[in-house]
């Protein structure tokens, strides 16, 4: 019987929070009753893999895979996706940024039968405990205006809260359609799920941030920008051939 939920937690040089995080997870998971999989993609080079493989032997609910190097947190998420089991799949950050306790939040609106159910930061009842330097807000508005130009993408108030989870079949859907290896992936995933008639709900959650954000600011944004005009050019095209694809199956039944 598959877990009710499948935890991806992507992670990049996490040894110092890596434990803790699914420490929480698991406490949490266990005092909802909840039958679970925590699978780390973890990338880099710090000992995190040993760390949670040390974690795996003595909880068989616990996976990781990953490598050296840097291979990016979209390619992470989705080669997880692809082995997740859970009636529910969903990702959080390493760090910790948003509780877990959130998906209390979420739970009902899975339950019901929405496919897709997304933390943002941006509403009126979200709560920011520590919020990012200025100079990253300021960025995140020129950021919005390009994406939104470039995508048609207007309908989601927060694309890059790192807090999403998805009914089994959607996740499957939408990740197996997805192929950007970077941050951007988030504004794949929700312009797929535009273009695919998935709907989506935004949930207001806490968060934190933990001043040790990963992205290069100058380097990585020229990547994300790069990255949305190729999201705008291939998500249409990807969902054209899944179309296709379905409706030759369906033809052939």
């Amino acid at each position: 019987m598959p877990p009710n939920i499948s935890l991806i937690l992507p992670a990049f040089n996490e040894a110092g929070a890596i434990a803790q995080t699914i420490a929480e997870a698991v406490r949490y998971f266990d005092s909802r009753r909840y039958s679970y999989e925590i699978i780390v993609a973890a990338d880099g080079d710090d000992g995190t893999r040993e760390i949670v493989a040390g974690l795996a032997r003595g909880n068989p609910g616990l996976r990781v895979m990953g490598g050296p190097g840097r291979h990016g947190k979209g390619r992470g998420i989705r080669e997880a996706v692809r082995i997740a089991t859970g009636d529910v799949i969903g990702f959080a950050d390493a760090d910790n940024k948003v509780p877990i306790e959130e998906y209390d939040k979420f739970a009902p609106a899975l339950a019901s039968g929405c496919p897709m159910v997304i933390g943002s930061r941006a509403l009126g009842a979200s709560r920011i405990e520590r919020a990012q330097p200025w100079y990253r807000r300021i960025g995140a508005i020129g950021f919005r205006v390009f994406m939104e130009n470039a995508t048609g993408l207007r309908n989601i108030s927060d694309t890059q809260c790192g807090f999403k989870f998805f009914r089994h079949d959607t996740a499957k859907r939408i990740f197996g359609l997805q192929k950007i290896d970077g941050y951007m992936y988030d504004v794949e995933i929700l312009l797929l799920a535009q273009r695919l008639g998935v709907a989506v709900r935004e949930v207001p959650i806490r968060w934190r941030d933990d001043a040790d954000s990963r992205l290069e600011l100058f380097r990585g944004n020229l990547r994300n920008f790069r990255d949305i005009l190729r999201i705008r050019m291939e998500t249409k095209a990807a969902v054209r051939e899944a179309v296709a694809a379905l409706a030759r199956v369906a033809g052939e039944d």
